[in-house]
């Protein structure tokens, strides 16, 4: 061991986490700890994929096109099998939608079980033969009804989230996940393969200094944004905000979770409805913000108040700290 390394003999994993979680609420079963310790395996897999990548020739596309109309990755390909085959074989999941696949995924009757999750298992692929950042976002509701599973299940608020999060294969690789009593860190120590608790309560401040967009596209923006992110850097208007953008949007949110500020990915001309899908982007994003002290909106209402029209369905998104989506949100207003 080297020296001055110590070791916490008393340290909270996720799976220990959860399992406190569970036994705070007496009705639970026990399902969503099985649930949340299937998504872990598959993320813990994928992140060694991801480390692996280059050295596995696991870079490159396979030569198709998604649903999505975005270029095929290796890895996609593998994270998105490996999330489907955990959450499938975990016995506690009734219907699955990836953003891999068109439709939604029904699990066969003797595995069904009461939740539903959504999923994007590898967000940001693009980037991945460049070696940025890249992660995997969940959505994780409860199915209502007792018909046989379908579309209409899925399409629920997020208000109604039982939990969600997303992993984060970065520097190191993180989990950041919330079941509704705030957000918490974990942290994966590949020495133990285990996520440790690092990061408790995690809180977005009131207002940052940071705004994240793709500047590139202001040629297509509405003038209200045109006018915020100009805004943003006058210095007549006060001391001028940095500008970061990854084009990784668990990288991005994760930043702005941590130092406040905001990230926009608003509608444009060319993309009228939005670019980032609602059920496994958005929503799980927007929930993690407001359990966090932040808010999230799509412009005109907050993002778990839209209730979906379809599985693979578009929103602009507006979210960060409080006082900075207020201030976007004051733009808007202002050219409606």
């Amino acid at each position: 061991m080297a020296s001055g390394q110590q070791f916490d003999s008393d340290c909270i994993t996720l799976t220990r986490f959860v399992l406190a979680e569970q036994k705070k609420c007496p009705s639970a079963t026990g399902d969503l700890s099985q649930l949340l310790n299937s998504l872990q395996t598959a993320v813990k897999v994928v992140s060694c994929a991801v480390r692996k990548a280059g050295i596995t020739q696991l870079f490159g596309t396979v030569g198709e096109t998604n649903v999505q109309g975005e270029e095929v990755k290796k890895l996609d390909i593998l994270a998105n099998e490996l999330f489907i085959n955990m959450l499938t074989s975990s016995y506690t999941t009734a219907i699955l939608v990836s953003e891999e696949n068109e439709q939604i995924i029904q699990i066969e009757t003797e595995k069904q079980g009461k939740y539903i999750v959504c999923f994007d298992p590898l967000d940001g692929s693009s980037n991945i033969d460049c070696l940025v950042s890249i992660g995997s976002i969940f959505a994780i509701y409860r199915k209502d009804s007792d018909t046989p599973p379908c579309v209409q299940d899925v399409l629920q608020p997020g208000r109604k989230l039982v939990a969600a999060g997303y992993a984060l294969y970065g520097s190191a690789t993180m989990m950041v996940l919330s079941t509704g009593n705030g957000v918490n860190g974990f942290m994966l120590d590949p020495s133990v393969g285990e996520f440790i608790l690092t990061e408790p309560n995690m809180t977005v401040p009131k207002k940052g200094k940071i705004y994240s967009l793709n500047e590139g596209y202001q040629y297509i923006w509405d003038d209200a944004i045109k006018e915020y992110v100009q805004a943003k850097k006058d210095p007549s208007k006060g001391k001028p905000y940095g500008a970061r953008y990854v084009g990784s949007m668990v990288a991005d949110v994760h930043r702005t979770i941590k130092y406040g500020g905001i990230f926009l990915y608003p509608a444009t001309s060319a993309s009228p409805k939005g670019k980032l899908r609602l059920l496994y982007e958005c929503i799980p994003m927007a929930y993690l913000m407001e359990q966090a002290g932040g808010s999230a909106s799509n412009g005109k209402i907050p993002i778990l108040d839209i209730i979906p029209e379809g599985i693979h369905q578009r929103s602009p998104i507006f979210l960060g700290s409080k006082d900075d989506v207020d201030e976007v949100l004051s733009y808007i207003k202002k050219y409606t």
